[in-house]
């Protein structure tokens, strides 16, 4: 039984891995089309690796990672019992990552396009989505660790200071990044 639990651990560890780095490959491709000190050649090249690397993550790691995190999970659901009866802070866990998954096929999107050499969203638009995995992570893991006795009321204040203060840092990095360019 424990072992599905650590299988079902270690593949949601390695799925945020790829969604943690994928929105970076994105901002960092985006980037490379936006440079006017670049040759188009250069630039050819960056893109040429750049698609590489988020093949390679996406399709070797990330995907797959998805899929048996989607296995695991519900296994690891029924052998500890939560099938019968589904206590309330799973369903809030099970609302989360039907989220995340849908933020993965929003990813999953972003890199058909870049294969296709399709750039839709800014590089500060990217570093936003870039967040959003965070976000999924801090409150399912929070969700997991502290269950019933968590505050409802704390836990959803703690939660929107947690987003305002990464929106917060997000910005100003876009201030002081504007000024370094300046």
């Amino acid at each position: 039984m424990l072992y599905i639990k650590a299988l079902h651990i270690i593949f949601v560890v390695t799925w945020f891995a790829g969604i943690f780095y994928m929105p970076r490959l994105f901002i960092y491709n985006t980037e490379a089309q936006g440079r006017d000190d670049l040759s188009a050649e250069s630039k050819a090249v960056l893109t040429q690796q750049f698609q590489v690397m988020m093949k390679r993550l996406w399709r070797g790691i990330t995907i797959p990672s998805a899929v048996l995190t989607a296995i695991f999970g519900p296994l690891t659901m029924y052998r500890f019992g939560y099938f019968s009866s589904v206590p309330s802070w799973l369903w809030v866990k099970l609302g989360f990552v039907l989220a995340l998954y849908i933020y993965f096929f929003f990813l999953h999107g972003i890199f058909k396009q870049q294969m296709q050499g399709i750039y839709k969203h800014s590089s500060m638009q990217l570093r936003i989505w870039n967040e959003v995995a965070t976000i999924f992570l801090v409150v399912i893991v929070f969700l997991v660790s502290v269950k019933d006795s968590m505050s409802w009321i704390y836990g959803l204040i703690g939660l929107i200071v947690f987003v305002v203060a990464l929106m917060s840092a997000i910005r100003v990095y876009k201030i002081i990044r504007s000024k370094k360019q300046s």
